[in-house]
């Protein structure tokens, strides 16, 4: 696929038409060697460290140290890394079984967020155990913040005119040179275009559709940590809301990694989201089972008579 630096975005329903977006960020010498930092990598960058930042603000306050925080990042920094593109490299092999070198390029993107969830979680985890911290306690903490820097990151698919859905005439509908490319990909006759992927009508921007999802998980997340103090529950809250957006989400995007079973074919991220959601309620039920049964127990405890055993004066005295 050829390599496109700008593209001329429109929004024809918004009166928006040919907005210039460039995928290089901007270009410095190092060592005499002209590097380029695309925009895809620095919002990610960018995600990352916002995140921090505001965990280690709000660490007191939850029991945890700045240097804590610090620990569990440079844990967690490396594997989402890998995870996420080992995840995508795995599932989209054909494309770099010809290249090696071709895994180590990100400048077309390739990285899936669910392979970033998988080593992320691994990652503290292993933290968590070394520093002898209960799980769901920092997992709690942490995942406040994933929706908010999964939805920055989410414009790095923007300038890079990727994860887009099918055709849409809602006024908010986008098109461009990495729409019209992309959708031309996906057409066996160019001629007669598939139902819903005409590379020359708009498509859903899904890409802003998961931004505006996550600010709002985001923001019902802070709510739920900072109310509910039961073990699991902010995580949980968070893989049942996020799987919610994503099945659908999914379920129009046109760059869906697939795999095949039974006969059918499936979009790998909505068979995982699907049982994200599923997972969470179970988990739930479960949990919130286990703290009844245990609240009914004090209450028993507490209420249960006191039980003082009788003497009579004639146990107080030697028998001969």
């Amino acid at each position: 696929m050829r390599f496109v630096l700008n593209y001329h975005v429109s929004f024809p329903g918004l009166g928006i038409e040919n907005l210039v977006v460039n995928r290089e960020a901007f270009v410095f010498n190092l060592f005499g060697r002209e590097l380029t930092v695309f925009w895809y990598g620095l919002i990610f960058t960018l995600a990352m460290i916002l995140c921090i930042v505001i965990a280690m603000m709000r660490a007191k306050n939850f029991g945890f140290t700045r240097d804590d925080i610090l620990d569990y990042f440079l844990w967690m920094i490396p594997l989402i890394l890998v995870g996420s593109r080992l995840y995508y490299v795995v599932f989209e092999w054909d494309q770099f079984k010809g290249s090696f070198a071709s895994i180590f390029d990100l400048r077309q993107g390739g990285l899936a967020f669910y392979g970033g969830v998988l080593g992320g979680m691994l990652a503290v985890a292993i933290a968590a155990r070394i520093k002898r911290v209960k799980l769901h306690r920092i997992l709690d903490y942490l995942a406040v913040l994933i929706p908010l820097g999964q939805g920055i990151g989410r414009w790095g698919n923007f300038f890079n005119q990727e994860a887009f859905g099918t055709n849409t005439s809602m006024p908010w509908g986008m098109i461009s040179e990495g729409t019209r490319q992309g959708l031309a990909a996906l057409n066996p006759d160019p001629a007669n275009p598939l139902p819903g992927l005409n590379p020359n009508l708009p498509v859903h921007p899904t890409f802003f559709y998961e931004f505006a999802a996550n600010m709002i998980i985001f923001a019902v997340l802070l709510l739920v940590h900072k109310r509910q103090k039961r073990p699991w529950t902010t995580v949980l809250t968070y893989f049942f809301l996020y799987g919610i957006v994503r099945f659908f989400v999914e379920g129009i995007r046109t760059d869906s990694l697939m795999f095949n079973a039974f006969g059918s074919t499936f979009r790998i991220s909505q068979v995982l989201s699907a049982v994200m959601v599923v997972g969470a309620v179970i988990v739930f039920v479960i949990i919130r089972g286990r703290a009844k049964k245990r609240h009914q127990l004090i209450a028993e405890l507490a209420t249960a008579p006191e039980q003082v055993p009788e003497f009579s004066p004639a146990d107080d005295t030697d028998q001969e």
